[in-house]
């Protein structure tokens, strides 16, 4: 197995297919539904993101395997962040 490389944090959702998941909006991210190597389908939860005390749901584009989770439960994110 290749060596672990150095996140800056814990990894958590990602990038599908060919396109990158960006956040729809500014948030704290609560749960991360998916791991890296996870083949998802359009439409399917990535995880969820707390905006203005509503949870979120973030589906998946498109179908694809999720190659690199860049953000971690608790994290909070701008709008337009890869994650």
């Amino acid at each position: 197995a290749p060596a672990p490389v150095p996140a800056p944090a814990a990894p958590t959702p990602a990038p599908t297919g060919e396109g990158v998941v960006t956040a729809p909006m500014p948030g704290k991210i609560l749960r991360v539904l998916v791991k890296e190597g996870d083949q998802v389908k359009t439409g399917q939860g990535l995880l969820i993101l707390e905006a203005m005390k509503m949870e979120n749901e973030i589906p998946a584009p498109k179908d694809g395997v999720v190659k690199k989770i860049l953000i971690k439960e608790g994290q909070t994110v701008d709008t337009g962040q890869p994650l």
